[in-house]
């Protein structure tokens, strides 16, 4: 069952792209005690990732921010090296590229997707929620294809 509005982000450990290379960062360290916008893509690189929903969140961090949010996480089931790389090509240095290699937060979340026809196997499905300390209060899951109810614009609405 997904994760709904008014349950804990559950916990456990992912990467990201430090500068020596991946490191380990716990959800904990993320969501507790701080305002956080997280939205999620099914793969890095991709069309709609690339040209609507990550430039979204870039062109609207610091609007974002100044509603009050500690930090804006992109998530996806890829690898570090990966969301590192994606973050520099979209001058994402505002966003917090979050590394869910093996699927672990999106599979706790319950928002998997399966994107094996396409040859992507199990990939996160799209979404956008706020998460104040550690607990969600908005939570955004788009109903199919597009990028509306998980859009930069539709988070700074309910912020």
């Amino acid at each position: 069952m997904a994760i709904q509005q008014g349950d804990k982000i559950p916990s456990c450990t992912l990467k990201v792209m430090g500068e020596k290379g991946p490191e380990d960062i716990t959800t904990d360290s993320i969501f507790n005690g701080k305002k956080v916008v997280m939205f999620a893509v099914p793969g890095a690189f991709t069309p709609g990732c690339s040209v609507t929903h990550l430039p979204g969140f870039v062109v609207n961090a610091d609007k974002i921010k100044a509603k009050g949010v500690d930090t804006i996480v992109c998530l996806s089931v890829n690898d570090a090296f990966v969301m590192g790389a994606w973050g520099d090509n979209q001058n994402a240095e505002e966003l917090l590229m979050l590394a869910d290699g093996n699927g672990e937060l999106t599979s706790a979340l319950g928002l998997e997707l399966d994107g094996s026809g396409f040859g992507l196997g199990t990939r996160s499905q799209r979404y956008s929620m706020i998460v104040d300390n550690g607990t969600i209060t908005a939570l955004n899951v788009e109903p199919g294809p597009g990028i509306e109810a998980s859009s930069a614009e539709a988070i700074l609405a309910a912020l």
